[in-house]
């Protein structure tokens, strides 16, 4: 684990507590001893980012902390709600279809290819 920390360039107990939330989501194994570690649960390509970001942040756009299903705006501000669907639905379809094999070896998907490809995708603000 200290190699990848280094690696990565984090720290090691960050490390360790982004594992401890792959485990709970059955996303890794650990085994103690000197054959210890972690390792995949599963094939790199049935693992995909949005499985990893869930372990690891909670539920695609969350608002104050909550999914978006469950806030309710009134008045003026009420489409809002469909605003944070289609976010969730816009990140869904680019982090549910990005494995761990695509980011490994390549390549990603055609349709995050395209959508990096716009010159868009690198304006900031």
């Amino acid at each position: 684990m200290g190699e990848l920390a280094a690696a990565q360039d984090i720290p090691a107990r960050f490390l360790q507590n982004i594992l401890l939330l792959l485990r709970q989501r059955s996303l890794v194994h650990s085994q103690r001893g000197a054959e210890g570690g972690y390792r995949l649960a599963r094939p790199a390509a049935t693992i995909t980012l949005a499985d990893i970001l869930r372990a690891v942040d909670g539920p695609l756009a969350a608002v104050r902390g909550e999914r978006p299903e469950s806030i309710r705006y009134a008045g003026s501000a009420r489409p809002l709600a469909e605003v944070w669907f289609a976010l969730r639905t816009s990140m869904r379809n680019v982090i549910e279809h990005v494995t761990l094999e695509d980011l490994v070896h390549g390549p990603l998907p055609a349709h995050v290819t395209e959508l990096v490809e716009n010159p868009d995708a690198w304006v900031s603000g």
